[in-house]
């Protein structure tokens, strides 16, 4: 039974001349005959025009004209029976005001996006809706918090993509049934409480000094590894250890120092205490 009267439904929405009633036939005959007796003057009234980008939805009686929506171009009215609405089938931008938004890990955020969405069906957009373009930018305010009230604070920085992209597939199947059609949702700004980033610079900036003692440790313990294979080489050959004093005077004496100094091995020292 819903179905048949679904099915019925849409019938006389295709044809709502056959609804109009016997007075509404006497209205649209005498409007016709209005039309005729004065001419030409009455057909300033009847033609109207609609640019490339719009399509006009006209009302006879209050009734949807059979065929939807007219345009581009030229088109008649009855200047008494009928009423057009124009609808703008561009695509329209807004941005969202941003959200406090308490994410999954009880963390406060503020974000902010932006919505491309276009009218698909102007019939729709003006029979099943009073203000699409309102309504579109309440929804898409109620779903920007209710998709980041699933995620936590990590999920929403790096996941903007994904999260953008679930809010446009529930935007675009929410406003289906109002001729709308949503092309694109961008998030544009995550705004962190001052306390957080300060918290989150503070965590950052000792990551980074640990990651870079534990690189200096490294570093000691190579060198400690270089010095003691030397020192095992030199102490196979002892004339090494002249050759390497006497390379560490060159580089000094390169750099015109007016001081050099000599180490003298203790050796020379104690036989000179001993006498």
């Amino acid at each position: 039974k819903v179905k048949l009267l679904h099915v019925k439904r849409s019938e006389a929405s295709e044809n709502p001349d056959s609804d109009i009633g016997l007075c509404g036939w006497i209205l649209v005959l005498f409007s016709m005959l209005l039309t005729l007796v004065t001419l030409p003057i009455s057909i300033w009234m009847c033609i109207k025009i609609v640019k490339e980008y719009e399509r006009a939805i006209i009302f006879r009686l209050g009734r949807i004209l059979r065929g939807g929506a007219k345009g581009p171009g030229l088109f008649f009215i009855l200047p008494c029976t009928d009423s057009f609405i124009n609808v703008d089938m561009r695509t329209i931008t807004f941005d969202i005001p941003p959200q406090e938004v308490l994410t999954k890990d009880s963390v406060t955020v503020s974000v902010d996006g932006v919505v491309y969405y276009r009218v698909q069906n102007a019939t729709l957009a003006v029979a099943n809706i009073t203000n699409a373009d309102a309504a579109t930018r309440l929804l898409a305010q109620t779903t920007l918090r209710n998709v980041l009230g699933t995620k936590n604070l990590a999920e929403i920085l790096s996941d903007r993509e994904e999260i953008a992209h679930s809010m446009q597939s529930t935007l675009d199947d929410a406003t289906d049934d109002w001729g709308i059609k949503v092309e694109r949702v961008e998030i544009k700004d995550v705004k962190l409480p001052l306390q957080l980033q300060r918290a989150m610079a503070a965590e950052a900036e000792a990551s980074r000094e640990a990651r870079a003692k534990v690189i200096a440790a490294e570093g000691e313990m190579n060198a400690s590894r270089a010095l003691k294979e030397a020192s095992l080489v030199i102490a196979e050959s002892p004339s090494a250890l002249q050759l390497r004093y006497l390379q560490t005077l060159n580089t000094i004496a390169a750099e015109k120092n007016s001081t050099i100094i000599f180490p003298l091995p203790l050796e020379m020292m104690q036989a000179f205490i001993k006498q």
